[in-house]
């Protein structure tokens, strides 16, 4: 008689044709509308920056790959994402060095240096742009070219809106379309929330971060008296709510923690928008709900199924 041997593993017993490759390919699908307004809006200064962002990114990785004597994790196109997204955070009068930098600067240190992917602690694109926001602020506001309108803009939306020059505001089209100035991925609602809706149907991501973000900013203006349609349209909003805050790593599991998740970020958004000195506040909202991350996650995970809670013991003193 044979003696077969089975091997038996500990659960979870999940099988998933699903990998990290195959799960950024869809956000590469998903961000290509938005790639295709930019290019229509900016021109070849679009493309430019995007293929150094990716390039500067992809390699970045692989060489620090090397020096750490890690596996190389290139083929997962995570790299290509966050080059894409980095890219996607530039205005188009953005010189190519900035783009070089702040991709070195998402992947070197926000991303390998806490272990690669699946370890990082914030959104390494946002991050990057922080950072170059700090480092070089001018020129991360300058003015840019438009081709389709033919005019040079000297502030986005919310700059004028800061400035209190509400007679060059744009109409909601051009915002909802991108005719109008800003980052070169985030200009158009229309590109962006159809690649939310790939995202959706898709499964790679879930409604409630994206849907509830933007609602709690819709709730808020409206609360202070501000035009809610104008603020979602404007600024990096739409860009930040569906590829930025719904990052596997950086964002909660728990449905309870991504609704508490999502209207901290709305809240912080709009606290930033009209009390700050910076005119917008998707990038150190979803920054600042990304460090309280774990926290949410350790008051909101589920109870394991069978678990009783400990009933607290009473003395004799006590039950006398």
């Amino acid at each position: 008689m044979e003696t077969k041997l089975f091997t038996v593993s500990s659960s979870p017993h999940i099988k998933s044709h699903t990998t990290t490759a195959t799960l950024m390919r869809d956000v590469l699908i998903a961000l290509s509308p938005a790639m295709i307004a930019a290019i229509i809006f900016f021109g070849i200064s679009a493309v430019m920056l995007t293929a150094v962002c990716v390039a500067v990114a992809v390699l970045t990785e692989w060489a620090s790959g090397k020096l750490m004597h890690k596996e190389s994790t290139v083929g997962d196109l995570s790299a290509v994402v966050t080059g894409v997204l980095i890219a996607f955070n530039l205005p188009a009068s953005a010189p190519w060095w900035i783009a070089a930098v702040g991709s070195v600067f998402a992947i070197l240190i926000v991303k390998q240096a806490f272990g690669g992917i699946g370890h990082n602690i914030v959104n390494p694109a946002l991050a990057a742009r922080a950072f170059l926001v700090v480092c070089w602020g001018a020129r991360m506001t300058g003015s840019a070219f438009i081709p389709a309108a033919d005019t040079v803009t000297q502030a986005t939306p919310l700059g004028l809106l800061s400035e209190g020059i509400v007679g060059q505001m744009p109409s909601y089209m051009d915002m909802f379309l991108g005719n109008m100035y800003g980052c070169i991925g985030e200009v158009s609602a229309l590109a962006l929330l159809i690649g939310g809706i790939y995202l959706i149907v898709r499964k790679v991501i879930t409604w409630r971060i994206p849907v509830i973000y933007l609602a709690t900013v819709f709730i808020f203006a409206f609360i202070l008296k501000q035009d809610p349609v104008f603020h979602l349209l404007a600024g990096g909003l739409m860009l930040g709510a569906i590829f930025m805050a719904t990052d596997y790593t950086t964002s909660p599991v728990t449905p309870k923690g991504q609704i508490i998740f999502a209207v901290g970020c709305g809240l912080i958004t709009m606290v930033i928008r009209m009390f700050g000195s910076y005119p917008e506040g998707v990038s150190y909202s979803i920054l600042l709900m990304n460090v309280a991350t774990p926290i949410i996650e350790r008051y909101t995970k589920p109870r394991v199924y069978g678990v009783v809670k400990a009933k607290k013991i009473r003395s004799k003193s006590e039950v006398k």
